[in-house]
């Protein structure tokens, strides 16, 4: 599946000058995401299997983007557990993360942020540490919800 995903978003990254955050949800369930900057953006509906992005940029106050994911509808606004996969762009290379506020959504659920700079697991959905990772800014970063390498 892995190899899948890399191949698809190789390909779409060659039109783009700059990469993008990828998320995919290979849980049974919806999820809900935001992505926030220098504003909170919509909340946007991740069925399952589904798979959404954006390319990579910056704020004008915050160069910071946290994506925000909860498993409960309006769960930003509510306090509910949220997963953060959060990068900034930094001129040619993007920095990227994960952690998570208010519990784990995901616990018992495999988490993985993929990149050619180096990999971010939390195998059990749960915070194994806080490592931060760089890449160029034209490649993607994709987390990827539940399922298997």
């Amino acid at each position: 599946m892995r190899a899948i995903i890399v191949s698809v978003l190789a390909f779409a990254v060659a039109a783009s000058a700059l990469g993008r955050a990828v998320v995919v949800n290979n849980t049974p369930e919806t999820f809900y995401l935001w992505s926030v900057g220098d504003e909170t953006g919509k909340q946007v509906e991740v069925p399952p299997g589904d798979i959404w992005h954006e390319e990579f940029h910056k704020g004008s106050v915050n160069p910071g983007v946290a994506i925000k994911i909860t498993k409960e509808e309006g769960g930003l606004s509510l306090g509910a557990p949220t997963q953060i996969f959060g990068y900034a762009l930094d001129g040619d290379k993007v920095w990227y993360s994960l952690d998570a506020v208010n519990g784990e959504p995901f616990a018992g659920q495999r988490l993985e942020l993929i990149s050619s700079g180096g990999d971010i697991q939390w195998p059990e959905g749960v915070n194994t540490g806080n490592a931060t990772k760089d890449t160029s800014s034209n490649e993607d970063v994709v987390f990827t919800v539940g399922g298997g390498a």
